[in-house]
C-alpha cells in the first residue's frame, strides 16, 4: 500500500473540508498514479469529492465509523482489517489526516507534493520519520499560478514495516 498527499509548507493537507491548493499538474499526476488502482479513504474525503462519490475508474475504498453510510460508487468498512484485506498492495491512501495516521504504518511508498506555501491548513499529514523513511526520488522546484512545488517519493527504510 502506498499514500499520495500534497503538503503544504507546515505539512498541512486541508482546511475548511478542502483542499488547500488546487495545481492542476499535480491533479494530473493524481489521476495519473491512482488510475486503475484501488484507493481507499475517509468519510470526508469521500464527501468532498464530486459528487460525494467514488472516484471513476478506480475502486473506492471508505473506512468509516458511520454505520449507515452508504455512497455511491464505494465500498464502505468500518474495520481496518477487513479494508486492508480487500485493498491489496497496488492501493493508494489517498486521505484524511485521520485515515492517513491509521495506514501509513501500512504503507511502504509515499507520493508527496511538496507546495512551497502555508495554505492555513487545520488537518496535518504526519511529516515522515526520517529513521522510518528515506527520500529515493525529489522532482525539480516548479511553479503554477504563483506556487512553487516539487515532487518527493519517500520509501520505507528496510524492515520498518507497520500494521
Amino acid at each position: 500500500m502506498d499514500a499520495i498527499v500534497a503538503v503544504d509548507a507546515r505539512w498541512g493537507i486541508g482546511r475548511d473540508g478542502g483542499l488547500l491548493f488546487r495545481i492542476s499538474a499535480d491533479l494530473r499526476r493524481f489521476k495519473a498514479l491512482t488510475m486503475g488502482h484501488t484507493v481507499v479513504m475517509g468519510r470526508r474525503t469521500l464527501q468532498s469529492l464530486p459528487g460525494g462519490r467514488g472516484l471513476p475508474g478506480r475502486r473506492n475504498l471508505v473506512l468509516s465509523r458511520q454505520g449507515d453510510l452508504i455512497p455511491k460508487g464505494a465500498e464502505v468498512f468500518h474495520e481496518v482489517q477487513p479494508m486492508l484485506d480487500a485493498a491489496g498492495e497496488d492501493a493508494f491512501v489517498i486521505g484524511g489526516a485521520q485515515v492517513y495516521r491509521l495506514l501509513l504504518p501500512a504503507c511502504r511508498r509515499l507520493y508527496v507534493t511538496q507546495i512551497d506555501a502555508d495554505g492555513g491548513a487545520d488537518v496535518f499529514f504526519p511529516e515522515p520519520a526520517p529513521e522510518l523513511w528515506r527520500i529515493t526520488e525529489q522532482s525539480p522546484w516548479q511553479e503554477e499560478q504563483g506556487l512553487r512545488y516539487r515532487y518527493l517519493t519517500y520509501e520505507r527504510k528496510d524492515g520498518m514495516d507497520g500494521i
